[in-house]
């Protein structure tokens, strides 16, 4: 009898663990498998032709062609830097192509006697790129100039006129004919006068003692 009343327990609590589950139910959790193994790190190297900067400039400038003057600068790279190889401008050795990305066809010039190339590495002719031209070329309307600046009228220049001639006044020296007869000279006249004054200073003398 007691055995009884053990198994009637233990049925009644399996049943009531059973239902408090269903009512219940909770979240199982899937365990994915583990790899066991290690996976391997990828890791490539550039292949082909390299150059590699020249380490006693502190950097060098790239150009968007083989040519400092036509095209612009693209951007730089640093001392010792390398970078891939692609090709030679044709009919310009001294100017090599390089992959350069992050600009426009990811690729760029250097001027080749600042980098040196790898040994043995043969580069075949590149066409050059086409020069950039300028987005807009200032022209001037020749209407709208004609309005802000005026025509000139040609004036005449004044004719010269020479002046009349300079009449200079001539005078005639006076000749020895030309002296009268009865003009008396100047030192017998300034002689007479002196005689006089002589004579009296003294006639005074003489009445006055």
């Amino acid at each position: 009898m007691l055995s009884f009343r053990k198994t009637i327990l233990f049925a009644a609590v399996l049943a009531g663990l059973f239902l408090l589950g269903a009512l219940f139910p909770h979240e199982q959790i899937a365990l994915a498998q583990q790899p066991t193994g290690s996976v391997p790190t990828v890791t490539s190297t550039p292949s082909g032709p390299m150059v590699r900067v020249d380490p006693s400039l502190n950097f060098i400038y790239v150009y968007a062609g083989p040519g400092s003057f036509d095209y612009p600068r693209i951007g730089v790279l640093l001392a010792n830097e390398t970078a891939p190889a692609l090709g030679r401008a044709k009919d310009r050795d001294d100017w090599i192509q390089i992959r350069y990305p992050g600009v426009p066809g990811s690729t760029g010039w250097v001027y080749a006697l600042y980098v040196k190339l790898s040994a043995g590495a043969f580069l075949p002719r590149v066409d050059a790129p086409p020069t950039p031209t300028p987005i807009s070329t200032p022209t001037i309307n020749p209407t709208l100039e004609a309005a802000f600046i005026g025509q000139q009228t040609p004036t005449r220049l004044p004719t010269f006129t020479p002046p009349p001639p300079l009449e200079l006044p001539s005078f005639n020296e006076p000749t020895a004919t030309d002296a009268s007869p009865t003009r008396l000279p100047a030192g017998l006249l300034i002689l007479s006068l002196a005689l006089f004054g002589l004579m009296g200073a003294v006639i005074s003398y003489l009445r006055g003692r």
